[in-house]
């Protein structure tokens, strides 16, 4: 591999912000110091540019394989790398559902191929397949899904003891997604029979109400306290939900949660704007849940910051509200309003390299990555904060050709990723001859 040396950047890593050299020999971080020295090794010059570890990012749909008219691995993993994320861990909603572990080492050797970002894919749970689910190497598989709400095909686990034996015999940690299908069946009919078709966009979050994300939130925590499952529950959407969880050091939790990017920077308000755009399960809700997400995300008691990218074309998302499909895509600019957020004072740039890398590598114990150590893998990010970019339909990488935040202009722009010690993107071209390394686990 080539050697590359990083010089004078600004290293935001571990609650510290130092100026510092980085040499990246045969993928791995060699060397963290003042005036290194490196005969023969690319020099790239750092000195303005803020160093971070490069994002993780624990919750992706990147729609391959069955539904690749919406996205695929090899495009939305060079938006993710445009976007500062050098791994992510996928979810199994694809088609067919990640069910089998024939299926999920399909989707392993499709990423083996193409992928320019590191990568894991978590194993589906559903209804049928406990003994699939069980087989799951903890070594080399992120996690188990367990979709506690609606979901494509056969992945909503609604059978009450198939639920027990999965938190009880779960091999590793146990990823949800919680809203409560029989309120939001409720409120849904409800709808109709007061608005018939005509059901619009600001009804979502009514629909898909905080209430349906609290009962079965707190039945997940209530499970996982009981079988003393290693939990984590994504994209944490409401006030109340905030309260289930812990500020303890996470090396001691055995429950932890995840916020999303949208959830952080959108409420009920901007539908009148974005409409189907902000469409998301969970949905984006009141101004009063968004700001206790934050709070949360900042007092430690939600522990990752991740993106839920879920790519649809953008037929399908003009559709009217209960044809739109639920999601948006993310990774290109999930990091950009994060720092963003750092410019109006919400959030330090320490904790931002926290939420997005030190703790997700630590949440899933992952081997060598998410800190900016000698030894570790080079996946790292130079940003240049006061570098303004306007997200248009032009600029936009995914494969879906839209953005949530289109008409946004970021102060900051990523001028360099990294991914396992290679430059993979720097200043809007792709290196796309080195494939990214699957993700092994320290468990």
């Amino acid at each position: 591999m080539n050697t590359i040396l990083i010089k004078a950047a600004t290293v935001v890593n571990e609650g510290r912000i130092f100026v510092a050299d980085v040499l990246l020999k045969d993928g791995l971080i060699a060397k963290i110091g003042d005036s290194i020295e490196a005969p023969g090794a690319k020099e790239i010059n750092a000195e303005g540019l803020h160093l971070f570890p490069g994002m993780i990012d624990d919750q992706v749909h990147f729609r391959e394989p069955g539904l690749t008219h919406k996205a695929d691995i090899f495009t939305e993993s060079m938006a993710a790398v445009a976007g500062g994320i050098t791994s992510f861990m996928e979810m199994p909603n694809t088609v067919p559902n990640t069910l089998t572990q024939e299926l999920l080492a399909d989707k392993y050797k499709i990423a083996s191929e193409v992928s320019l970002a590191n990568y894991s894919f978590f194993m589906g749970a559903s209804n049928n397949n406990l003994e699939e689910v069980l087989k799951t190497d903890p070594k080399n598989v992120c996690g188990i899904k367990v979709f506690m709400g609606s979901s494509t095909g056969n992945m909503l686990v609604d059978n009450e003891q198939v639920l027990e034996n999965i938190f009880k015999d779960a091999p590793i940690l146990v990823a949800t997604h919680c809203e409560d299908e029989h309120t939001i069946q409720r409120n849904l009919a409800l709808y109709k029979e007061k608005y018939g078709d005509n059901i619009t966009i600001d009804m979502h979050p009514l629909i898909r109400s905080a209430e349906a994300c609290y009962l079965s939130s707190s039945m997940a925590v209530g499970l996982a306290k009981k079988h003393n499952t290693r939990l984590h529950i994504l994209h944490i959407s409401t006030a109340r939900e905030v309260a289930l969880f812990e500020n303890i050091p996470l090396k001691d939790k055995r429950i932890t949660a995840e916020a999303c990017v949208h959830h952080l920077w959108f409420d009920d308000r901007d539908y009148a704007t974005k409409g189907n755009w902000i469409k998301w399960n969970p949905a984006v809700k009141t101004e009063e849940d968004k700001d206790a997400i934050l709070k949360g995300v900042l007092d430690g008691r939600i522990d990752i910051i991740a993106t839920d990218h879920a790519p649809h074309t953008i037929e399908e998302k003009e559709q009217p509200y209960l044809q739109a499909p639920s999601g948006g895509p993310l990774v290109q600019h999930a990091m950009l309003a994060l720092l963003e957020m750092y410019h109006q004072k919400k959030i330090t740039l320490e904790q931002i390299a926290e939420k997005t890398a030190h703790n997700v590598a630590t949440c899933f114990e992952i081997d060598r990555r998410g800190f900016i150590r000698e030894g570790y893998w080079g996946d790292l990010v130079l940003v240049d904060l006061n570098d303004p970019v306007k997200v248009t339909r032009a600029n936009t990488l995914y494969k879906c050709g839209w953005s949530p935040f289109e008409g946004q202009t970021f102060q900051a722009d990523i001028t360099h990723t990294f991914v396992s010690g290679n430059l993979a993107y720097q200043k809007g071209k792709f290196m796309t001859h080195e494939i990214g390394k699957r993700l092994n686990f320290n468990r």
